[in-house]
């Protein structure tokens, strides 16, 4: 059984390829793109300086169409930046005049150079596609998503996410150095890379049509018992500190359902699960005091944590 049209299994297709052009690499920082874009979700991207974080974002971002605004991330500044504000004049009367964030796709680069006040606008938007500005509410194009690039904590001029921030992200992806190969790819066409004309191959209405057609996907009862079972796991886990969120199940989820549509299934495996399971859960798990004095790494635990929960048999084995 398959979901979705030739034409809705054919974009996806496209978008990966036409960014495949100017990023060497990186497939599963795509494919988390890509997977975050047909569910509606948000990605962080978190690496070293000059890694493509902003690079894979913004070519990400023109590829699919729409509208597309970038803001770097500074310390001074303002939430108004960010959203927008309304002009008012001598005689009284006032116009809005909106921020970056009215686009289909925002690029927040380097968002933990801003303050937490500045990183808290972002929150009503993230979860609720709209942003409200002296009492009065602003929808958001649709499709909206925020693609937020970081470089690791605790660098220069950086303030930490708060845990109410990073939990808005569905997936958080680590962008690190290129291999040998790859890195000796980029240089040999460095100038075709920085010079390519990079298409369109879709629009706003067509990633709108291509989220509801992955809202199709079927999820069975068990899958999602297999879900609930390991995020409770990790709330239990001796070296982790409480609080992970229902966020992190309805990531894996959405996730894994779009994971299905780009495989061309109409129902979700537990493999769709397996495989997100450290993008969906790393950002959101925090280790206690006494594991991080040991070194304790989240990955190891949420992959100990998967390989320990009893994986369902499929219904369409």
């Amino acid at each position: 059984m398959t979901t979705g049209s030739e034409k809705g299994q054919a974009t996806p297709e496209r978008i990966i390829a036409e960014v495949s052009r100017v990023v060497v690499g990186k497939e599963d920082i795509k494919e988390l793109l890509l997977l975050a874009l047909l569910s509606g979700g948000h990605v962080l991207i978190e690496g070293l300086p000059g890694t493509a974080k902003t690079t894979i974002a913004r070519t990400f971002a023109r590829v699919i169409g729409g509208t597309f605004k970038r803001v770097q991330g500074t310390p001074d500044m303002l939430p108004s930046d960010i959203l927008g504000f309304y002009l008012y004049r001598p005689d009284g009367s006032s116009t809005f005049m909106p921020g970056p964030i009215f686009a289909n796709i925002l690029l927040t680069d380097e968002l933990n150079r801003a303050t937490p006040r500045t990183q808290s606008a972002l929150l009503e938007s993230m979860q609720e596609q709209q942003v409200t500005i002296e009492r009065e509410t602003h929808p958001l194009p649709r499709p909206f998503t925020v693609v937020a690039s970081q470089i690791p904590y605790g660098g220069p001029g950086t303030s930490p996410l708060s845990e109410v921030q990073v939990d808005r992200f569905m997936f958080r992806a680590w962008s690190g150095l290129p291999s040998p190969e790859e890195e000796d790819l980029i240089l040999r066409d460095i100038d075709a890379i920085s010079e390519a004309d990079i298409g369109v191959v879709t629009a706003p209405e067509e990633i709108v049509r291509l989220q509801q057609e992955v809202r199709t996907v079927h999820v069975a009862d068990n899958i999602r018992g297999y879900i609930l079972e390991i995020v409770n796991n990790l709330r239990r886990h001796p070296d982790l500190l409480p609080g992970i969120s229902p966020r992190a199940g309805i990531a894996l989820l959405k996730g894994a359902r779009a994971r299905a549509f780009l495989q061309q299934r109409g129902f979700v495996i537990p493999d769709d699960v397996k495989k997100l399971l450290v993008p969906a859960l790393h950002h959101r798990v925090r280790i206690n005091p006494e594991a991080e004095m040991e070194n304790v790494n989240p990955d190891a635990i949420i992959e100990e944590v998967g390989a320990r929960v009893p994986v369902p048999k499929s219904d369409h084995a």
